[in-house]
């Protein structure tokens, strides 16, 4: 166990609704229900009074590119020791909803990459944990993974090239509901973490950083 982020930093969470999960965009440090929250509460437990500021400025439905649109405001802005990123599923969906409105594998290369070079320009101090999309298994999107597979390459191709620390969760989740939970368990819908769901990320989180 070790107190991995310095008194006073920023701790910033950034992403789609898995990241977002309710959190009051009128408040800044209002962290949602998921696992920025628990991330967050877990640290502060184990170590009082740290000073570290946790942010959570994850957007529900958001694709690569709204990530993209979003750098100087709800990131540059924010100017982060610390940086998570989980994005990507919503780069697949909306190939499958009504809006038919596919992001080819290297539209996301691009996108992804712009985000990741503009950080380590503007912030290279900043250390970055990508955390890959995933998609837990679900009759009805069980074909998504003909869309899905691909990033998760170029997510993995990524995080080689620019990220500090990464969390493989697709091959967690995986193994997880082979070995020790049913899909429903860890997830209703296949991409939106129940409780437990929510508790894995904060635990590998965790875990990456050798705070656990």
């Amino acid at each position: 166990m070790k107190e991995f982020f310095k008194k006073g930093q920023t701790v910033l969470f950034q992403g789609d609704s898995i990241t977002d999960c309710g959190r009051d965009r009128n408040d800044i440090s209002s962290l949602g229900c998921g696992y920025p929250d628990k991330v967050a509460k877990i640290y502060n437990a184990l170590f009082a009074d740290n000073g570290v500021k946790f942010v959570n400025k994850g957007v529900s439905g958001d694709r690569t590119k709204d990530v993209l649109a979003r750098y100087k405001t709800d990131i540059l802005d924010i100017k982060p020791d610390f940086i998570s990123i989980l994005i990507g599923i919503n780069d697949v969906w909306r190939r499958y909803d009504d809006a038919k409105d596919p992001t080819p594998a290297e539209k996301f290369r691009e996108n992804y990459e712009t985000i990741l070079k503009n950080i380590k320009r503007d912030l290279p101090a900043t250390k970055i944990m990508i955390i890959e999309p995933f998609l837990l298994y679900n009759a009805e999107k069980y074909g998504w993974h003909e869309d899905l597979d691909p990033k998760l390459l170029v997510v993995r191709e990524l995080a080689a090239k620019y990220a500090d620390y990464y969390i493989s969760l697709n091959g967690i989740f995986a193994g997880l509901e082979i070995t020790a939970y049913k899909p429903e368990e860890l997830s209703g819908d296949g991409v939106h973490p129940e409780d437990l769901g929510h508790r894995i990320i904060a635990l590998e989180y965790l875990k990456t950083l050798g705070i656990i």
